[in-house]
């Protein structure tokens, strides 16, 4: 099991014979306080967002849609969802890890429930 820390790094979609369908920038939030903070303040996302550990996400003060996918221990999608500003999602037991990303981009990328995905995290962290 990886050792989460803020930083960067890249996720991995691969479609069920294992070729790879996207390459996306990461950033990845695991301390109390990034993931507290997540996209709020911000005007969109260049790539998406891991939050760790996480089994609910809200929208509340978010400026725009947002992709939800909730991903359990194995980083297998549990859930995707499209979250308009001023929302609360729900909990998902099975989930330990959020991506975010902007609404729209999770269809593109073909991330869906049943899909697993892969996280390299580059040496970069936040502080």
């Amino acid at each position: 099991m990886a050792r989460w820390r803020n930083g960067t790094g890249t996720l991995t979609i691969t479609d069920q014979e294992g070729e790879r369908q996207a390459e996306i920038p990461l950033r990845i939030a695991a301390s109390y306080r990034h993931r507290s903070r997540g996209l709020l303040g911000q005007d969109g996302i260049d790539g998406a967002l891991l939050i760790t550990p996480c089994g609910s996400v809200h929208s509340f003060r978010m400026r725009f849609t947002i992709d939800v996918a909730y991903l359990d221990r194995k980083l297998n999608v549990v859930a995707v969802h499209t979250m308009k500003p001023g929302r609360l999602g729900l909990p998902r037991i099975q989930a330990r890890h959020v991506i975010e990303s902007e609404a729209g981009a999770m269809a593109k990328w073909g991330l869906r429930p049943g899909v697993r995905v892969e996280i390299a995290q580059s040496d970069e962290e936040l502080g």
